[in-house]
């Protein structure tokens, strides 16, 4: 795994404001190895702002709701969407999907899309690649009453870990590389 620091001092330094700037980094690393090695082209989407003052060199504007997930992209041919998430504990809310990221993941999936959730168990140091149906699965258990989050056990028997490998922070898409689509 790439480790920049151990996960406990790590921890303790994560504020609101920062979570998930960890796992954002590892993945551009990765995003850029795998453009740099021809293998594919995945961009994080950035968090579209809105201008709300604009006075010659000084720019003022907030964040706008967000309407896309994190990263899109291309492998092999095939689009490829994701959102990236980090978790503690042993088990993903999620609450932490918001309802615009889910739409645009199955509506992709419906249209032949590679598409997943990258989550990362920040106290295990595990990355697991969902892929979109058992988070379907989870989605609509929640929506109709049930568990409202999706257990480690879920990751284990349904997702692939992602690990560092080959010269990879986290090689993430190794199954669609490998397979050659």
């Amino acid at each position: 795994m790439f480790h920049s620091q151990s996960t406990k001092q790590r921890a303790k330094s994560v504020t609101h404001a920062n979570r998930g700037k960890f796992l954002e980094r590892v993945i551009d690393m990765a995003n850029t190895k795998y453009r740099n090695a021809g293998l594919a082209d995945i961009r994080k989407i950035p968090t579209p702002v809105q201008i709300t003052k604009d006075k010659g060199s000084q720019v003022e504007g907030r964040k706008e709701k967000p309407e896309w997930v994190d990263y899109a992209g291309v492998c092999n041919g095939r689009a490829v969407v994701f959102d990236a998430k980090e978790t503690k504990g042993k088990s993903f809310p999620l609450q932490n999907l918001h309802e615009h990221q889910y739409e645009l993941l199955r509506s992709w999936y419906e249209k032949g899309a590679i598409t997943f959730l990258l989550v990362y168990f920040s106290e295990l140091d595990k990355y697991f690649r969902l892929p979109f149906p058992p988070l379907q699965a989870a989605w609509q258990t929640a929506q109709s009453g049930g568990r409202k989050s999706i257990s480690l056990a879920t990751f284990e028997e349904h997702a692939s870990e992602a690990v560092s490998m080959d010269g990879y922070t986290l090689h993430y898409l190794l199954p669609f590389i490998e397979s050659r689509w």
